[in-house]
Parts: C-alpha cells; structure tokens; sequence
C-alpha cells in the first residue's frame, strides 16, 4: 500500500511571528536591542505559554538542550558535533557511562526539566550546578533577576554570565545555565529553554568580563537572534507535532498512541532502547521488529525522519 507524505499544517500562517520590522535591520544600541527584543520575547512567549498554539514544549525543551550541548561543547573547546553528542547520548545504554558528550546533553536535559512552577526549582539548580557553584549560583540569581526586571530580560541574562565568568573564567556552561534560568523567571515560564548559549562564541564571553557596554551590546545582539530563531524552531515544531497527530489513527501497531506521545516529547528516539522491548514510560511491549516498522513507518508517512543515515544504530525524530 502507498501512503502520501503528511502535508505540514497550514496553522503556520496563523501562529504568531516576529513582526518584520523585528529583523529588518540590525540593533545596533542597547536600547534598540530591549526594544525589538520585547517584541521577539512576547511572541515566544505566546507560542510556549499557550496551548492553542500547539508547540509541544517538552519535546522543544529537549531539542533545544541538543542545540545547547552542542553550543557549549564549543565554547568549552570541546568541538563536539551535534551528531556526536545526540550518539552518546542516546545510544548508551542504561547504567553505563555516556561520557562526557553524553554527560554534556544530560545536563541540559535535566536544565530543561527543572520545575519553575514548583519551590524545588532552585534545589534542583544547586543539585545541577554542582556545590562548588551553589554560593555563586544564589548571588548571581539574586542580583540578576532584579536587574532583568529593571532594564530588561536580556539585559538580566547578560549580567547573570557576567557574574559567573568573573568568578571562573572557566563556567562557560554554567553562565549559559544561569542566563536561561533568569530568562524563565522574568518571564513566569514553567520551563526552562537552553536559548542563551546558541549563538555565543569563548571570545565574547571573555570579552563580557573586559570590554564593558560594547561586549554587552554584542552579547545581547547574539542572545536576541537565539530567541528569533528559536521562534522559528517552534513554529515548525507546532506544525510538525500537528501533522503527526493527524497520521496517528492510520498507526495499526500495538501501543502506537503511546510511540506517538514518546515521539512528541523526545527530540529522538532509538527505537532498541526507548521503544523496545517495552515502550519507554509505560509498561506496553514492543518488540524489536515492530519498533523498527514503526519508525520506518512514520518516515513513510512523512511525519519523521532518520536522523543518522546509518543502516544500523538508527535514530529518528520529528525535529530536524
């Protein structure tokens, strides 16, 4: 039997979107920057706050962790490719050590899976900061927290890097970290979103610690082309998560509701490891072969791909 390709959803022209004047031109003034990034900040916040618009939040909170280690592994001078570290990752089998790859993207993982809504967030900060951090940690949040409210988030989130680079010039990871953190609290989200360190290079954090107001102002321009992209990222995220939902009642295999919802909420998945022998958060089985079909056939509706293009270890996922 041939199946056609899902087609994308057209909610994409009614989700909200940077207006152009947004990225027309470049911000080139602090001032320019808190403006055009209020604007780009209200329409990811629309999109991740409100269910209508349909971006699945957990699986956009995994991707972007991915997108995170992958920014962090070079700003630790580490170069790992994103293909590198998703394998550690997710190939590894439970129990076993990931290496430092692997350790990088559980980091973010678990960033993203602190609960902002609940009073154990900030536990769960200082059991991912590690203790030698905890005390650094508490100051900055403090401090800059109150400077986002005052002269605005991203304002907040560049001060937050700044107080953990001049303590350790070293804390690359945990600056990122600590950005995201005060991002989430100045804007009430439940969740925390890896978007600080996308686009930052070794040499501007280092150039926030010496250089004053110009490296600020070149750090705020990278952390609000983040947030522009990662508003694209979830646009096609929504219309993607919506063309799966619409395949779901063609999926025959036993437990394929429960696949589905594991494919809605993980960035990838290994079908031997997460689907096999039972799927991953339930106690439906799966067998090995039926896994694979699944997944294969998900390809087949156009609804995911296989994100490897090896013939065995294969991955998959909806979110390129």
């Amino acid at each position: 039997m041939t199946f056609q390709p899902a087609a994308l959803s057209d909610d994409l022209k009614t989700l909200p979107k940077l207006p152009g004047w947004v990225t027309s031109t470049r911000a080139e003034t602090l001032e320019t920057v808190a403006f055009r990034s209020g604007a780009a900040l209200t329409v990811l916040d629309g999109l991740v706050s409100d269910p209508k618009h349909g971006v699945p939040v957990k699986l956009f909170a995994n991707h972007l962790a991915l997108k995170a280690a992958t920014a962090t592994s070079k700003l630790e001078g580490r170069l790992a490719r994103e293909a590198d570290i998703r394998d550690a990752y997710y190939l590894t089998p439970p129990g076993e050590a990931r290496g430092p790859d692997g350790d990088l993207l559980a980091f973010w993982r678990e960033a993203a899976q602190m609960r902002m809504s609940s009073r154990e967030w900030q536990a769960e900060l200082r059991g991912l900061v590690g203790p030698d951090a905890v005390a650094e940690a508490d100051n900055s949040l403090t401090a800059t927290v109150a400077h986002a409210k005052a002269h605005g988030p991203l304002a907040g989130c560049v001060s937050a890097m700044r107080a953990v680079l001049e303590v350790d010039d070293r804390g690359e990871r945990i600056a990122c970290l600590l950005s995201d953190v005060v991002l989430a609290r100045a804007l009430n989200w439940t969740t925390v979103l890896p978007v600080s360190g996308l686009r930052l290079t070794k040499g501007m954090l280092r150039d926030l610690v010496a250089d004053g107001q110009g490296a600020e102002l070149k750090v705020q321009q990278r952390l609000l082309e983040s947030v522009e992209d990662t508003i694209r990222q979830a646009r096609d995220l929504s219309s993607k998560s919506v063309a799966l939902k619409a395949v779901a009642p063609k999926l025959r295999a036993k437990g394929s509701d429960a696949a589905v919802a594991l494919f809605l909420s993980e960035g990838t998945v290994a079908p031997p490891l997460m689907l096999s022998p039972m799927i991953r958060g339930t106690t439906i089985p799966m067998t090995d072969r039926a896994a694979r079909r699944f997944c294969d056939r998900l390809v087949e509706l156009g609804v995911a791909r296989e994100l490897t293009g090896r013939p065995t270890f294969r991955l998959y996922g909806i979110a390129s």
